[in-house]
Parts: C-alpha cells; structure tokens; sequence
C-alpha cells in the first residue's frame, strides 16, 4: 500500500536536482511573515478603529475595545476550521497548495478590513463587515500553521529540523513586527483624530498589496509532499495523496491530545506577551499608545534574533528541556512579571523582553515537536485542527479575558490565570516522548 511522504532528502520528485534549503526556507518564510502581518495589524491597530466600528457603551469608555478585541476571538474560532480544511488541502494536493490559498484568503480578509464602514455612517453593517473579514482571515491562518509547519519541517536537512520550524516563529514574528513598525510610523506621521478617522486603514490596504507579493514568491516553492511510484495506481479513493478529512484525529487520537495540551500554555503565553501586553500597559498602567507599539517593536526584534538560537539549542540537547523551562518560567514568573508593568518605558521593554526569553523555550520548536507527532499523510490536517482549536480556546480569547478582568475590577486575576494554564502545560510536557533524534515518520 503506498503512502504520502515528505520529499526525499538527497533527491526531488520525479528525479530533479533537489530543492535549495535556503530556497525553501526563504519561501516559507517571506510569505508567513506577510499572511501574520495582515492578522497582526488588527491587534496593533484595535484602539484606534474601536471607536469607528463599535459604538461606546453608557458610561464605558471601554465597551469599543471589548468588542473589538471579542471580534478577534471570533477570528481565531474560525482557526480550527481552517486548520482542518487547509490542512486537509495540504495532505491531499500538496503543501504549495494549501500555502498558495491561505495567502488568497488573507490578502482578501485585509482588504476587507480596511474597506470596513464606520458605525455612524452604515450603523450594525459595519461590525457585521469588520466580523466577516476576520472569519475569512482566521479560516487563513488556521491553515497557515499546518501547511507552514509541514513544509517547514519536511524541508529540513538532518538534525536540522528544530532550526528550520525555528523559522516559523521568525517570519511570525517579522509579520508582526512589520505590523507593529506600520502602526508606530503612522501613529508618529498622524494625529490620534487622523489615525481613529482614516490612518488605521493604511496599515490594512498594505497588507492587501504585500499579500500579493508573498503569492508571487511562495510560487517558486517546491512541493514537499510527493507519492510512492505505484500510488497513482492504486484506484482507491483513499490513496496515498487523498486522506480522510478526520483520519489524523481518527487514527491518531493520543497525539491529537497531546498537540492541544503541548498548546495551551505556550499560545496563551504567546499572545499575551506579543499582541496584549501593550495594550494591557495603556489599560492597566496608563502607558502610551505610542510607547507601547514603540516597545513591542523593540522586543519582537530581539524575540525574533532567540528564535534560530532555541531551534539549534533544541537539535542538540532534545524539544523536551526546552518546554519544561519555558512552561515552569512562566507558571512560576507571570504573576509578578505582569504586576511590574508600570507607565515607565523600561519597566514595559524588561518584562516583555525577559517573558520573551522564557517564551522562545516553547516558540522556537513548536513547529518541529508538532510536525515530529503525526506522519506525513495526515501530518498537515493532523497539527491543523488541534493545534488552531486550542489556540481559540486559550490564545484568542487572552486579550478579551483579560480586558474584561479590567472592567470587572480584578484586573491582578489576569497573571494567575496565565500562570495556571502554563503550569497545565507543564505536566503535559512531563509525559512528552522526545522526538528531536528520531527520524520524521513517512
């Protein structure tokens, strides 16, 4: 019976030179950066649209930003889907496939966003745009983890695989900091009335056009996924390319578990370190809007630099080590972390720069602990669904859950509840198989 596997190390399919590494990694990445771009600037931008979209509450000013950071969870609940059907889509017709509509969607989705009406001009039309636009966006980024992931890791050469999924996190995080660099020119370029009326969609319509470049570049991508010579033979529509659409987590029920719980305390840590905690600074501490993005651009530069480091760190000395430390870090130092945000610049760069450190111990190897648990011919599918599903739980609600700890006022519930998810995770990665120096499963 033949079965799909992750293109050959030495040789390309149908007997070409193989793929450059770099080529690949390179197509991997510049398009990843630019789909998280189109997702972050969302986050970035929230509280200078909120006012715009949604109308205020009697008497709460922060009525605007609960519901526009709620129409960012709505996003991430469409993760799931996307995770399962991109995935799905990269088991059967290929990585660069998957890949290629993912970058469609969320070119779409932020062109969306941008051309979304304001309330006082179309009324409830406008969160109904502004909603649509992210259900279409969090349908892309759900697969966006698992063809990226996949790709990534089957790219990789020997005891290179924790390096190369390093790289998912580094186009990640230069989505991002694109994002963050956008906003913070805009927000220095323009008055705050300028960027609430009009500056905020900027960043969006150039999302649009960046997308279309990270279509054209991923166009030179090597697929990754190829057939056993007898597979288009076989005659059965369960053939080697062509999975069922729940096969990963019908057959692989235990590893799909183990994604969500590996999950859990690194995307909820992930996303309040990298898109909440400046605004959980301008909430909670009085910070500045412009230093806040300010200082998120300065960590996720340095974040960014710690990514390849943990990815050979992880080759070497195994992907469980690392995860212990990361999710005992922060199960142990949220908590007083958080309560040391001041509206002083530096109290900001120090606490996001040093959960950043901590952090990389779970971003840096994601990818590789993923993508070493399924085997290829449901690999894609397999990650997608688990893994997008618990970050909706945990990572897309954190800057709702902790906005409405403000508003409900127990703002200091918010670090505990970050540190308990952590500490679950914890016990999770007590019982993880290492799988670094195994060989990638066909």
């Amino acid at each position: 019976m033949s079965s799909a596997q992750p293109i050959a190390e030495d040789r390309a399919p149908g007997g070409d030179r193989p793929p450059s590494r770099l080529r690949q990694l390179a197509a991997a990445s510049i398009g990843n950066a630019v789909e998280w771009y189109d997702w972050y600037a969302y986050s970035f931008l929230a509280v200078y649209f909120a006012d715009q979209v949604f109308p205020k509450g009697a008497g709460n000013s922060l009525v605007p930003l609960l519901s526009t950071f709620a129409v960012f969870a709505v996003g991430f609940f469409m993760r799931p889907i996307g995770g399962l059907l991109m995935g799905a889509v990269a088991d059967r017709r290929g990585r660069r496939a998957a890949l290629t509509l993912t970058i469609l969607l969320m070119g779409g989705g932020s062109l969306l966003v941008a051309l979304t009406p304001t309330y006082a001009a179309t009324g409830v039309l406008a969160p109904i745009v502004l909603v649509v636009a992210r259900l279409v966006q969090g349908l892309s980024v759900g697969g966006e983890f698992a063809a990226s992931t996949t790709f990534l890791v089957e790219s990789a050469g020997p005891g290179r695989r924790g390096l190369f999924a390093s790289f998912q996190y580094v186009s990640t995080t230069a989505g991002q900091l694109l994002a963050a660099g956008t906003g913070a020119l805009l927000a220095g370029l323009l008055t705050e009335d300028q960027m609430g009326r009009w500056g905020w969609r900027i960043a969006f319509l150039l999302g649009a056009l960046l997308s279309l470049l990270g279509l054209w570049i991923r166009r030179g991508a090597r697929e990754t996924l190829t057939q056993e010579p007898d597979a288009a033979g076989a005659g059965t529509a369960q053939s080697a390319g062509r999975p069922g659409l729940f096969e990963g987590l019908r057959r692989y029920p235990r590893q799909s578990l183990l994604i969500c719980g590996i999950t859990a305390g690194g995307t909820i840590a992930y996303y309040t370190w990298t898109t909440y905690l400046p605004t959980y600074a301008q909430v909670n501490a009085g910070f500045d809007k412009g230093d806040a993005l300010t200082v998120g651009t300065l960590s996720l530069a340095f974040f960014a630099l710690l990514q390849p480091l943990g990815g050979l760190l992880s080759d070497r000395i195994g992907r469980k080590p690392m995860l212990l430390v990361f999710a005992l870090g922060f199960a142990v130092s949220a908590v007083p972390l958080l309560h040391l945000v001041t509206d002083a610049f530096v109290s900001l760069l120090l606490v996001q720069c040093a959960g950043m450190v901590l952090l990389t111990g779970y971003t840096s190897i994601a990818a590789a602990v993923n993508a070493e648990l399924f085997p290829a011919r449901v690999r894609a599918a397999g990650i997608g669904f688990p893994y997008s599903l618990t970050v909706a739980l945990f990572g897309g609600t954190a800057p709702y859950v902790g906005t409405w700890f403000k508003q409900a006022g127990h703002p200091d519930l918010f670090p505990w509840y970050v540190a308990v998810i952590c500490l679950v995770s914890f016990f999770v990665y007590l019982a993880l198989p290492e799988t670094a120096h195994r060989p990638l499963e066909k």
